[in-house]
């Protein structure tokens, strides 16, 4: 179990300092959630802000992993493998813009 929770921060770690996008999302989040604190939002926005940014985070990590994955068996260019790598980057774009638009309804009342 423990050697289980060690590789799950190495990925964590690994995602942070390997990917410019994961360093980007830890800056929005960390502004969220100040932004929470100082405008003392209510705890179901809370709620919505901490699952808006685990969902991104998690999106951003399963489109690493499948960029990974698909460089790992692909040799040469290919057709499928673009595909792959074009949908894993437009799950994380619709993510981030569901997350926009959770933040704007949060923030902006």
């Amino acid at each position: 179990m423990q050697r289980t929770f060690g590789y799950a921060l190495d990925g964590i770690g690994w995602s942070f300092r390997n990917h410019r996008n994961f360093q980007i999302h830890t800056g929005f989040a960390f502004i969220a959630l100040i932004s929470g604190l100082l405008l003392n939002i209510a705890r179901q926005d809370w709620i919505l802000l901490l699952f808006t940014i685990i969902l991104v985070y998690f999106a951003e990590m399963v489109n690493t992993a499948l960029e990974e994955i698909t460089d790992l068996v692909t040799v040469k260019w290919a057709k499928q493998a673009k595909i792959a790598k074009d949908v894993s980057a437009g799950m994380v774009l619709i993510t981030v813009a569901g997350a926009i638009m959770v933040g704007l309804l949060i923030f902006i009342p």
